[in-house]
């Protein structure tokens, strides 16, 4: 089964077509038998206007170019298991760079061996 949602993939491949542009997010607009779509919400980060709010700036950063790829728009974090937070929810994979390099390097060994 495919592990990441169509709205995704719809994000992966207009981040792709538009190279220049940054993917912010996405939604569900219409669907028939064969077929959903999804709007993509796009920002110029060379757009003045864009670099001049400082509500939106941040997206000018180089860190966030392609972030359809890597799993950080909201459908991306949704199939990353990332979608909530609270207790018990820290052992997610992918929740924290160093808890998973702890996890990988601790040693776990059952109580009685």
């Amino acid at each position: 089964k495919f592990a990441r949602t169509l709205r995704s993939v719809a994000e992966e491949r207009i981040g792709r077509r538009c190279s220049n542009l940054r993917v912010l997010n996405s939604y569900w607009v219409n669907q028939d038998s064969t077929y959903k779509y999804f709007e993509v919400i796009l920002v110029d980060p060379m757009h003045n206007a864009i670099r001049n709010d400082a509500r939106i700036n941040w997206i000018c950063n180089p860190v966030h170019a392609h972030r359809e790829n890597r799993g950080l728009t909201s459908a991306g974090r949704r199939s990353r298991g990332l979608q909530s937070r609270g207790h018990g929810l820290t052992h997610l994979k992918g929740s924290s760079q160093r808890g998973h390099w702890k996890r990988i390097n601790t040693l776990s060994l059952r109580r009685y061996r």
